[in-house]
């Protein structure tokens, strides 16, 4: 029986498997057109664009150098990339995670690991890391679920937690035509990718 396709065709030309993806097989520019692409919470937000994954992950790697100013530029660069994985298997909100269960985190890890290395960082981020990540990540998510996705305060605060007022201080989404957020992406990697 002929086995189900498991790759994908990047504009690079690249072929990622996604059973077994290698670092040969990434590149930055598919990965930040790829995130420039995807959309945040499932498209349901306000605007005349959608919030992107890429924007998405400029702001968590904003918001972890916030919270983490002494934090490397390999943990920053990690922070940008933290969601890089999306840009093949898209952003599933965290019920459809759940409903799909660990399979999903499966794919994720490995792709994830496939792009740590490609850019120099180790496959697995230490856990203390990741935990930073994901709070500059909840940080982010309040952001947007109250400027954008039209939750209340209240209900953001339940979900991700009250961020520090100091931390968010002065931050406003704006929603940006897809190519110049990926030109932006395009542009942190570069920076940070310079800087290691």
């Amino acid at each position: 029986m002929k086995q189900p396709r498991a790759w994908q065709r990047m504009l690079s030309g690249r072929r990622l498997d996604l059973l077994d993806p290698t670092p040969m097989d990434i590149e930055i520019e598919d990965i930040a057109h790829g995130l420039a692409f995807v959309a945040r919470w499932n498209g349901q937000t306000k605007g005349d664009y959608p919030y992107s994954v890429a924007e998405h992950s400029l702001l968590v790697e904003q918001i972890f150098r916030v919270i983490q100013p002494k934090a490397p530029v390999k943990w920053q660069l990690a922070a940008l990339l933290h969601d890089g994985p999306e840009y093949v298997i898209g952003d599933m909100i965290s019920p459809v995670k759940n409903a799909v269960g660990p399979g999903y985190r499966t794919l994720d890890d490995r792709l994830m690991a496939a792009i740590h290395i490609r850019f120099g960082l180790p496959a697995q981020v230490p856990v203390v890391v990741k935990k930073q990540i994901k709070k500059a990540d909840k940080i982010s998510a309040w952001l947007e679920a109250v400027q954008i996705a039209g939750f209340t305060r209240t209900e953001a605060n339940k979900l991700f937690g009250a961020p520090n007022p100091a931390v968010i201080d002065g931050i406003t989404l704006r929603l940006r035509p897809p190519v110049e957020v990926r030109q932006d992406f395009t542009k942190r990697h570069a920076e940070l990718m310079a800087e290691l």
